[in-house]
């Protein structure tokens, strides 16, 4: 049987350790026995990136803008360990906040509902989506250790050379102190993502600040996506039939607990960083998240949303056998493949990707799975079984179409 095949490239974005591993094997077994693969591809392990002084992260990123289309593997955000561990030059940013800023793009994170894995909070029968600013804030932010007694200010210098100077703090002794930004052009393009979002999905949009605390910052925030709802997706949303709300951070998180869930969750960088992995483990596991960060003018970049899973990968080069979880690495691959064959019209494409999607989870709802799903599984007359990663692949191909 010919392989299904598809014009344009993707661009393939390897990464560190047990994911890394995982990759592989999921393409040898899940996608290229069907699909003949058409990447381009970028080494984001960190030996790479230290030889490449971080040069292949911009590439891979600006490579997505040109393609349209990315797929991401876990990688290592290098701390003082890793840089003994790795003997790395220096220390290099998070790969994802690199890619982020230069996309200047939302992250959606959505959980894999699967019978049988039930949310620690019953009320919740529908998937939650966690929309995140993937702009700036802590992420931007520039950090100074004050060491003794000294006065800070901050100070702003326009283009026409003026200034303005505002007091931060007075410090009697040592402390620490913290600027951080973001753009009016970022947040608007973080709300106008949004909202396409809640259109495309027909999924109310909730969106929470603490701008009763912080009034201009996060003020800026709530007056932005009300100019852009009112102006521009009002009348659609309402023809729609769904609703955008603000509300303050605390309470939208108290709602969202009661809630049944079903609706796209609008953060701020931070809150979003928090509430994604908050919402993963509610769910069941950090595993079973799927991702896609969006650029404002249509670029997407599919990814897990967990990290490298260093211990497995330890494990696996001692000769151990290892029960990672590939679930959201493949949800990665399936949603990068969908999307190139919806920007080419391709219908086998497609649905090869939902087929992709479908055994995963009819294999797990059969009993077989990774080691960290068998405690919380629970399904009337299915025992779990426990399997290694390998042979949790062969059991989702054995379920494909």
């Amino acid at each position: 049987m010919a392989k299904i095949t598809y014009k344009q490239a993707i661009a393939e974005l390897q990464g560190d350790e047990m994911t890394r591993i995982i990759w592989d094997w999921i393409k040898e077994i899940l996608i290229e026995p069907s699909v003949e693969l058409n990447t381009e591809f970028y080494d984001l392990g960190l030996v790479h990136r230290d030889e490449t002084d971080d040069e292949v992260t911009k590439a891979a990123g600006e490579a997505i803008k040109r393609l349209g289309v990315g797929v991401k593997c876990a990688t290592i955000t290098p701390n003082d360990q890793r840089m003994e561990e790795y003997k790395l030059k220096r220390l290099y940013p998070s790969p994802n906040g690199t890619i982020r800023a230069i996309l200047d793009g939302t992250v959606f994170r959505t959980p894999i509902l699967v019978k049988g894995i039930t949310p620690y909070i019953p009320t919740w029968t529908k998937p939650i989506t966690i929309a995140r600013h993937a702009y700036g804030d802590v992420y931007k932010a520039t950090d100074v250790r004050v060491e003794d007694a000294a006065r800070a200010e901050l100070l702003v210098t326009k283009a026409d050379g003026s200034t303005q100077k505002y007091l931060v703090h007075d410090f009697k002794g040592a402390g620490v102190l913290q600027g951080m930004h973001n753009t009016d052009k970022s947040i608007t393009a973080f709300a106008r993502s949004c909202f396409n979002f809640a259109l495309d999905a027909k999924k109310d949009l909730w969106f929470g600040s603490k701008d009763t605390i912080s009034k201009i910052y996060d003020g800026r925030f709530k007056a932005i996506f009300a100019d852009v709802y009112e102006k521009e997706f009002k009348d659609a949303f309402e023809k729609a039939g769904i609703r955008y709300e603000y509300t303050l951070i605390d309470d939208c998180v108290a709602r969202v607990v009661r809630s049944e869930g079903g609706m796209i969750w609008a953060c701020k960088n931070y809150d979003g960083d928090v509430m994604s992995d908050m919402l993963a483990t509610a769910f069941g596991s950090l595993a079973m998240m799927s991702s896609v960060l969006v650029s404002p003018d249509g670029k997407y970049e599919y990814e897990a949303a967990h990290g490298t899973v260093t211990r497995h990968y330890y494990k696996y080069r001692a000769g151990e056998t290892t029960s990672t979880n590939p679930v959201a690495t493949i949800f990665a691959w399936s949603g990068a493949l969908r999307k190139r064959g919806e920007t080419e019209n391709n219908t086998a494409l497609i649905a090869f990707a939902d087929d992709l999607e479908r055994a995963t989870v009819a294999t797990i709802e059969s009993g077989k799975m990774t080691g960290d799903l068998v405690g919380i599984f629970k399904r009337e007359g299915v025992t779990p079984e426990k399997l290694d990663s390998r042979a949790f692949l062969k059991a989702i191909a054995a379920n494909m179409n």
